[in-house]
């Protein structure tokens, strides 16, 4: 049977093999026939003219170009029918070799999931595969090959409009999630008919922008880049990404586009990356305007020679291209790597056996309607949501409640509640999008009373709705009050310098405030807001971010209790923007501020060090009683696995799901560590009453880092190990030792 199994494996090792070795022949066979043009035409990609998502480059002789070969990839070309005729077009050329279509399918594709930092607060790694997964599906079925996501940026600064767009400040929650949405948007393989090819970026280190300001430089040491900002990147190599977004910022003077140390040296040599790396939009042109390139031609040789394959939209390569390789500057293997990588890619996906697979009006219409699909994106919408106060225990809400005021801004408009980056589907109306009040009303029954104002806009500075927003609140037996940033005030080129609650809305919650009403307040946005005010005065607030199509009937599930909030901040809540950056993961320094003691200290004089809402925070309508810890050993060393042990109970009266979190602490290094580094999870549901055991295990490499010549390597010495239900509520702690 051993020998069985074994020549099994093997010929299909020898099969799997062939195939690959298949296609590079029928790459190379391919390349033979095309000429420096139809190469270089391959390596440009145009926007089309359903949306666009940059500075648009306006090409008249778009058409004709394709039919000539002179365009490899096309994006923004929504739906079955434009990406067919587009690829009709493509069939005209010489070689026909069929069109590449992306798109930024950020989360979701017509069933809209919650914002990526939403979807990472539910810390629930196969809720986002499966919304990745659902989303591949659909943007699949309408012709789209190639998706712009995840974005896998770690940030720090919630200034940063695209913090709504990645999985918030820590590196080993974002490197989990970055692997887990890769799996989901590529699914089994490459060429079925429910996979698109995912796409990592911005690489590299683009959350770190100077003051959180779109595009701006990022300035850091080595270590800090390969510690806190590759990790993520590297994930998605691991879970095979099938290609990578270069960033619009330079990374210690080098624009990233034309950075071969991170492209050429890193990406595909150290990692042995094989897919191929596309240019954000324009950014191979821009690298004028940073100073770095005096003209386009300069611009196009130092990109290629770096590593970026594709131009997204600046006809750098296709001005300039063909001319750096007759004069020698630009050898021809640099442009045939370039091509065999992005044609590689495909006949992966089968295009070259038939270029309209992904082009068919019966799967697009059957993928849209999917019933299953606005299931999952309703239940992820829930895990999304974060409960950070529940003092009076309002929540949840009983279905008998005779008269409930919805109030804000936020209540009956339905688009909104997709955020940015949603995609414009312009043959589909909006009725699909449960706005939240039509999710209440789905709610509550015939003997429930529901009273509406808006109270005022997001931006207003006129309060004369706040009378109307009064009166309907002195009716009522509770008020839902619905605020926060405005749904395109997070996203690309959305930085804000004050994050607050914009306009009168924190007004308007002192007015009601004093009405003696139960108030329950529900903040909507894209990022971190400072609401200090509402903060410190309402005892009930919950954070919905932007939840996607069925925002409505999620919200209206967490508020009356058929789902038990289990939301966790993936991002740290400052007191105001003075604290910026702010992250839990911080160096000690050589004068910490313990219990905010700010004499001779590093603090602030005026504010504490700590977070309005520490990392890993969120509350439940249960309660948790965390025990029993116990390690298997209190000495191991680095070839050995540490096992920990715990017991979790639900002590309250609810079934409930808690993110238990597991922290260490390197106590002493050859170069200084964090005071606690986030090493493990796990998510576990539990009914009221119920017990169970937890078991973590910590190895070699979760005890290793980047010492100072940036070797990955543990060090031995004294650690401490916490876990606890966020960053700032340790519940258990004990100590071990890695030995030599």
């Amino acid at each position: 049977m051993r020998n069985l199994l074994a020549a099994l494996f093997l010929t299909t090792t020898i099969l799997g093999y062939a195939q690959q070795k298949t296609i590079d022949q029928k790459v190379d066979e391919l390349l033979q026939k095309m000429t420096l043009e139809e190469k270089i035409g391959q390596l440009n990609q145009y926007t089309g003219d359903n949306t666009v998502t940059g500075p648009l480059t306006i090409n008249a002789n778009k058409q004709q170009e394709i039919k000539e070969g002179k365009i490899g990839s096309m994006l923004n070309v929504i739906g079955w029918k434009y990406t067919r005729q587009y690829q009709e077009l493509a069939m005209q050329s010489r070689l026909k070799i069929p069109l590449l279509f992306g798109l930024d399918v950020i989360h979701g594709y017509k069933t809209t999931f919650p914002l990526p930092l939403a979807e990472a607060a539910s810390w629930d790694l196969n809720a986002m595969e499966l919304s990745a997964r659902i989303a591949a599906t659909e943007a699949a079925a309408s012709g789209i090959h190639w998706t712009f996501a995840p974005m896998v940026d770690i940030s720090r600064d919630p200034r940063w409009g695209r913090v709504m767009e990645g999985a918030g400040e820590d590196t080993y929650l974002g490197s989990r999630i970055a692997y887990a949405r890769v799996k989901g948007f590529q699914g089994n393989k490459l060429g079925d008919l429910n996979s698109v090819m995912a796409c990592a970026k911005h690489f590299a280190a683009y959350g770190a922008a100077v003051g959180g300001r779109d595009y701006n430089s990022v300035d850091m040491s080595d270590r800090m880049l390969w510690e806190t900002y590759l990790p993520p990147f590297k994930a998605t190599v691991d879970a095979g990404v099938a290609t990578f977004m270069n960033s619009f910022n330079d990374i210690n003077g080098i624009p990233a586009t034309a950075n071969k140390y991170i492209q050429r040296d890193i990406l595909k040599g150290k990692w042995n990356f094989q897919g191929f790396v596309v240019s954000d939009w324009g950014s191979i042109g821009e690298m004028i305007a940073h100073g770095y390139c005096k003209d386009g031609k300069e611009a196009a040789e130092k990109a290629v020679l770096a590593g970026s394959d594709m131009d997204m939209e600046s006809n750098a390569y296709r001005n300039h291209l063909a001319q750096l390789v007759n004069e020698n500057k630009v050898p021809l293997s640099i442009v045939d790597e370039a091509v065999k990588r992005i044609l590689r890619k495909k006949f992966e996906l089968g295009l070259f056996d038939d270029p309209y697979k992904f082009c068919s009006k019966e799967r697009q219409d059957k993928a849209l309607s999917n019933p299953e699909h606005t299931k999952a994106a309703r239940e992820v919408a829930a895990k999304s949501i974060v409960l950070l106060k529940n003092e009076k225990n309002i929540l949840p809400l009983s279905k008998e409640t005779k008269t409930i005021a919805f109030i804000g801004p936020m209540v009956k408009p339905k688009r909104i509640n997709h955020g940015f980056w949603a995609i414009d589907l312009k043959d589909i109306d909006s009725t699909y999008i449960v706005s939240q009040w039509e999710g209440l009303q789905n709610k509550v029954g015939k003997k429930t009373k529901l009273l509406y104002a808006k109270g005022c806009g997001i931006l207003d500075t006129d309060k004369s709705g706040f009378k109307e927003a009064i009166e309907v609140a002195n009716q009522a037996d509770v008020v839902i009050l619905s605020i926060g940033e405005r749904f395109d005030m997070s996203g690309e080129a959305k930085s804000r310098s004050n994050i607050h609650l914009p306009g009168v809305q924190e007004d308007l919650i002192k007015e009601l405030q004093k009405t003696g009403k139960p108030i329950v307040i529900l903040i909507n946005a894209g990022r971190p807001l400072i609401f200090n005010w509402t903060a410190d005065n309402m005892p009930t607030i919950v954070y919905t971010w932007w939840l996607g199509s069925e925002a409505g009937n999620a919200i209206a599930d967490v508020l009356f209790g058929d789902y038990n909030p289990s939301g966790k901040l993936p991002m740290s809540f400052p007191r105001e923007e003075g604290q910026i950056p702010i992250y839990y993961n911080h160096f000690s320094t050589g004068r910490p501020s313990i219990n905010e003691d700010k004499v001779y200290k590093s603090a602030y004089i005026d504010l504490p060090n700590s977070p309005k809402f520490p990392f890993g925070y969120g509350l439940s309508y249960t309660t948790f009683k965390y025990g029993d810890l116990k390690l298997s050993k209190t000495k191991i060393s680095s070839n050995e696995t540490l096992e920990v042990s715990m017991t979790i109970t639900n002590t309250g009266k609810f079934a409930g799901e808690e993110v238990v979190q597991l922290y260490l602490q390197d106590k002493f290094g050859s170069v200084v560590r964090p005071i606690m580094e986030l090493k493990d999870f796990q998510k576990i549901k539990l009914e009221a009453g119920e017990s169970k055991t937890l078991t973590f295990s910590i190895d070699n490499e979760k005890l290793s880092f980047y010492n100072q010549v940036l070797e990955f390597k543990s060090e031995p010495g004294e650690f401490n190990l916490m876990i606890g239900s966020s960053s700032a509520d340790i519940r258990l702690n004990s100590t071990f030792e890695l030995i030599p």
